[in-house]
């Protein structure tokens, strides 16, 4: 069993019937997840599913998906969320870069990609083209289910892999299904006990490798610079398939045997109803919902001793946080956090949301040059050091660049880095961990960011790569040329739209339909703005 299941098990023995887990109007004693936990466990055994096996979760926000990680983590298998609105072609790029022995789905995940309203879309007509250097991966035969079999076929010839049939069972009792495959885990240089997904500076899902090691280092830091206790009432509304929800969510709940509520439904009303009925003190959130969440009707001061609100994903502005802080009583903290390294910095007072404030203790925070040479009060670039740094890192084409014989491709680690100067995503010889964000450090060590190195964006809290976005665009039939930029809305916050060139004339739908069924819904244009020239 790995650390999440030791957790899970101290928590049972200490809290006993104290809730773990509250779900609407439901909720589970720490006996009763572990008592589900071990009934999960035993029905993924009889599937095949054994130590070091790489599963997938494809859930949102609900119970299921905390009571099968935690099943996984009995039979020392690695824990792979994903985001269950992800499409046929990301996932196939997903499944590329991490080999999954089986995969869990919602209903009909198998005829489509599942948007966030539980739907299903069609399967991709044609491949995306991708800026850069690289190639694309052959879209599936459709859908969810066509790109686990494309992956399959394509992991055929791989050293070490055998596709063989894909089985689909459906799990006791709910309507979810797992499939199934013959394949061995990857040879890498760790053991994970979780696989989370972000993405790299050309927008290419990177599958970034905890083991217990730097989950144990990640947590501890959340606990002690968040003053986390037993008593602690997490609401967790950021996905948990996402590092910022799994970090600051799940992981201290688990360690502590504290209390978490969680929340498919990421709407402001939602939230605001939560947090005033359950005395919340504890919200890992981004700064879009705290604006939405001022805009409500309903606002007024909560009644909490001491409550710890994280904005992160994105700038978080003064006049949001100062808003907030009439209505609710409450001041966010503005905080930086990364799938590679966790939480990094935090501003513990609340009253400079422009900065993210000082590192934790226990993680090393430096700005440099182009020469990399250190550097105070200027813009460069940032690096983050410390014990949470994940040590491995996997894109979609290290299998096929290993194939071709050109060495770990994506791999990021330290004894890689060796060979070569760190660039965007990897560490350095001193496990410097290059993060591809440009940053400004004040004399006092508080850290502001100024922005990327690269085309990369965060639109709802998550990694957009304006250039995966223009070849989308640009692979549409009607479609000269395209620019992608982001823009903030008041109200939407920020989102992606974008200057197309038409070679013939066509509508704004299809244009958006084209992107739908290629990209994941977060980097779907919401305007299309048509233009002679860009």
């Amino acid at each position: 069993m790995t650390l999440l299941y030791q957790w899970l098990q101290r928590a049972a023995r200490v809290q006993g019937n104290n809730k773990a887990l509250v779900y609407r109007d439901n909720y589970l004693s720490w006996r009763g997840l572990l008592h589900r936990v071990d009934r999960r466990a035993q029905e993924f055994k009889a599937m095949g599913i054994k130590d070091g096996a790489w599963v997938g979760l494809m859930l949102g926000n609900v119970p299921d998906f905390v009571i099968l990680a935690l099943a996984l983590s009995k039979l020392d298998a690695a824990i792979v969320p994903i985001d269950p609105t992800t499409g046929a072609r990301e996932l196939e790029l997903m499944l590329t870069a991490a080999p999954l022995r089986a995969l869990v789905t919602r209903p009909r995940g198998s005829e489509g990609s599942i948007t966030a309203s539980g739907q299903t879309t069609p399967p991709p007509a044609t491949p995306q083209p991708r800026r850069g250097n690289r190639t694309t991966v052959p879209p599936g035969a459709g859908g969810v289910g066509g790109a686990i079999a494309a992956a399959a076929q394509a992991s055929i010839g791989t050293p070490g892999v055998d596709a063989g049939a894909e089985v689909r069972r459906r799990l006791q009792g709910t309507l979810l299904t797992c499939s199934v495959f013959k394949r061995d885990t990857p040879d890498v240089d760790v053991d994970p006990i979780a696989i989370l997904f972000t993405a790299d500076s050309l927008g290419d899902p990177k599958a970034v490798l905890r083991s217990d090691k730097n989950t144990i280092a990640a947590v501890d830091h959340a606990i002690a610079a968040l003053d986390l206790t037993v008593e602690s009432r997490i609401l967790v509304a950021v996905p948990l398939f996402h590092a910022y929800g799994w970090d600051l969510g799940l992981l201290p709940t688990l360690k502590l045997g504290a209390t978490m509520f969680l929340e498919e439904e990421l709407s402001a009303r939602r939230v605001g109803k939560l947090i005033r009925e359950h005395d919340v003190d504890i919200l890992p959130g981004t700064p879009q919902m705290y604006a939405e969440l001022c805009r409500l009707p309903t606002a007024k001061k909560l009644e909490l001793a001491k409550a710890r609100y994280l904005a992160a994903g994105s700038r978080l502005e003064e006049a949001v946080a100062n808003e907030f802080l009439d209505k609710y009583g409450v001041r966010l903290l503005s905080c930086y956090h990364s799938t590679e390294a966790a939480t990094v910095a935090l501003d513990l007072t609340g009253k400079s949301p422009t900065s993210v404030g000082k590192a934790l203790p226990g993680v090393d925070v430096r700005v440099t040059g182009a020469d990399g040479k250190p550097i105070t009060n200027k813009d460069g670039i940032l690096w983050v050091r410390s014990k949470a740094l994940s040590p491995v890192s996997l894109g979609p084409y290290d299998a096929e660049t290993k194939s071709n014989g050109q060495g770990s491709g994506g791999k990021s680690s330290a004894k890689s880095a060796s060979k070569s100067p760190a660039s965007i995503g990897s560490v350095d010889k001193q496990g410097w961990f290059r993060t591809g964000d440009r940053g400004r450090l004040d004399k006092t060590g508080r850290l502001y960011l100024v922005g990327r190195e690269d085309d990369v964006v965060k639109v709802e809290g998550k990694r957009v790569a304006l250039g995966e976005v223009e070849g989308c665009l640009e692979s549409f039939p009607k479609v000269k040329q395209a620019q992608a930029m982001v823009v903030t809305d008041p109200l939407a916050g920020a989102m992606v739209v974008a200057r197309v060139v038409a070679k013939s004339q066509c509508q704004a739908e299809e244009i958006i339909d084209h992107c739908a069924r290629n990209l994941a819904p977060y980097k779907v244009p919401r305007r299309i703005e048509f233009c002679d020239v860009i």
